[in-house]
């Protein structure tokens, strides 16, 4: 799980912790793997997972596109070559400037979910290309998106037809099963809605060319998930079942998948401590906690692997617990962790496939604590 040139890199290196340590080449890897699990789809980097250049350097070289939140994530694509025909403002949740913003620098195609949201589209980005997001379940996913995102299916068809009247052009829609999902019905079951709402669109004289099919591609944590090719061919059936020889151009946003497992998040233990006599279980204090860049371990729906360089030893209990004064910064406290006996401070904690969602979600300055370090080899 941990590639050669990170184990050199750690060694050699002996970087500060905590550091984010990524081998670039496990991003190509699983770019050209998702790729080639879904052919002739245009796949779109979500670039929130990591915006680290060279991450968007790597990525654009092998063909990728990109699905940006934000204008500065725009202007990080463009800065690496990207084309701006080649950029999806994906995020349904954005400022009138920053669509204008995003518009003058070349962005046409956008993403909304709601009638407000269109007009702002409307007024600063006249002409450009939209596709509506849906709401759809997300049983199954560990990172869920609950309602906060898309519109009811009836309402989709309401402003993709208003998007016309305004002189946009209605591309397509989109969903989101949830991040990590691994239960590939939930592709199925939107996949039909969304067919159902292409065909009545058509008849209402919109032909659609998008399908949106977002992100969600799960990666092996601490258990092991379907191998993306599997994965895939359940997805590619859905699609066949409900769209037949009419398929619209598919698009995906991967941004875990490809990723994740590039990246070894080092961190150092700063305190082991029992919190009374004869307590079963040790407190382990690690350099890093949720607010420095382990967001996603909220209510433990992330759970990382971890190693030590002790881990051929007994092992016992353990609550795991980031260094700031916040009562809420506990790591995994009902996850079933266990980590050496001998564990100490000073002692290093690896924390596996933290490649997405880590850097980008780390605190600044929070209690005056360094920022989380990166290494991309």
């Amino acid at each position: 799980m941990v590639t050669t040139k990170v184990e050199k890199f750690l060694v050699s290196g002996t970087p500060n912790t905590p550091c984010l340590v990524v081998d670039l080449d496990v991003v190509s890897m699983n770019y050209k793997r998702f790729k080639k699990a879904f052919p002739g789809s245009m796949i779109y980097y979500a670039v929130k997972a990591n915006p680290a250049p060279p991450i968007l350097k790597k990525l654009a070289a092998l063909g990728s596109w990109f699905d940006a939140a934000s204008v500065l994530e725009v202007e990080r694509c463009l800065a690496v070559g990207a084309a701006p025909q080649h950029i999806s403002y994906g995020n349904t949740i954005k400022k009138l400037d920053d669509i204008a913003a995003a518009y003058d620098l070349g962005v046409r195609l956008f993403a909304f979910d709601s009638e407000n949201d269109l007009q702002k589209i409307n007024v600063a980005a006249p002409g450009s290309k939209v596709f509506c997001r849906i709401m759809t379940t997300n049983t199954g996913a560990a990172w869920p998106f609950s309602d906060k995102f898309g519109c009811s299916p009836d309402m989709a068809i309401d402003l993709l037809i208003d998007a016309e009247k305004m002189g946009l052009e209605p591309y397509g829609l989109s969903f989101h099963v949830g991040s990590q999902q691994t239960n590939a019905r939930e592709w199925g079951k939107a996949l039909a809605c969304i067919a159902l709402l292409f065909n009545k669109l058509r008849k209402r004289g919109i032909n659609l060319d998008l399908l949106n099919l977002g992100g969600g591609f799960p990666v092996s944590y601490r258990k092991d998930v379907l191998e993306i090719e599997v994965l895939a061919s359940s997805i590619q059936k859905y699609i066949a079942q409900n769209f037949g020889d009419r398929l619209p151009t598919i698009m995906f946003e991967p941004g875990r998948y490809i990723i994740a497992e590039a990246g070894l998040l080092r961190s150092e233990v700063v305190l082991v401590s029992s919190k009374s006599y004869g307590a079963k279980r040790r407190w382990i204090y690690l350099d890093v906690g949720t607010y420095g860049g382990l967001a996603e371990t909220m209510n433990e729906a992330i759970q990382y692997p971890l190693r030590t360089l002790m881990d051929d030893s007994e092992k016992g209990p353990v609550i795991i617990a980031g260094p700031s004064c916040d009562g809420a910064d506990v790591l995994y406290r009902n996850a079933g962790y266990e980590l050496p006996l001998t564990l100490k401070a000073g002692d290093f904690v690896d924390i596996l496939c933290t490649g997405a969602y880590t850097a980008s979600y780390a605190s600044i300055d929070f209690n005056g604590l360094a920022p989380l370090q990166e290494y991309y080899l």
